[in-house]
């Protein structure tokens, strides 16, 4: 099958989290469906399937590099039972301030290129940071006593 196809290039900064952080959010399926509010599954090895999204997207993990990279066979119960799957890559690279979150969602039918392109944001990359933004860090030892004080203090 003779499909045309486009390549989706996102990049975004998710502010205060490590690159495992990130990765784990994305491929553990309890914290996976805690951020995008619906279920998932993941085998997270290579050839492992997961599916997100009650199943609209499934797939297959090609390569696994925990805290670096997520690549995987891509697509969604819209697309034909024989339509070949698109590929989606995802990189983590720690940056001042957090992690930076590169993709390339490549073989993507080109009538749905806008759409998918938009929906990464609005499905994923918001919700992520909302979901990391809501994750409370406790520091359990303190740099200085003065430092705890000022900054856990229950006055």
């Amino acid at each position: 099958m003779v499909v045309k196809t486009g390549t989706i290039r996102q990049r975004l900064l998710i502010a205060s989290v490590t690159p495992k952080e990130v990765y784990s959010a994305l491929i553990d399926p309890k914290k996976h469906s805690a951020f995008t509010g619906s279920r998932a599954t993941c085998d997270p090895r290579r050839g492992g399937k997961f599916n997100a999204w009650d199943k609209y997207i499934s797939g297959k993990n090609l390569e696994l590099v925990k805290g670096k990279k997520i690549v995987q066979e891509w697509k969604t119960s819209e697309w034909p039972e024989d339509y070949p799957s698109s590929i989606l890559e995802l990189t983590f690279t720690r940056k001042k301030g957090g992690t930076e979150l590169r993709m390339v969602h490549s073989k993507v039918p080109a009538s749905q290129v806008a759409k998918y392109s938009e929906g990464w944001g609005t499905s994923y990359w918001e919700p992520l940071k909302e979901y990391f933004e809501r994750t409370v860090r406790i520091e359990t030892k303190p740099k200085s006593p003065k430092n705890w004080e000022e900054n856990f203090s229950c006055r």
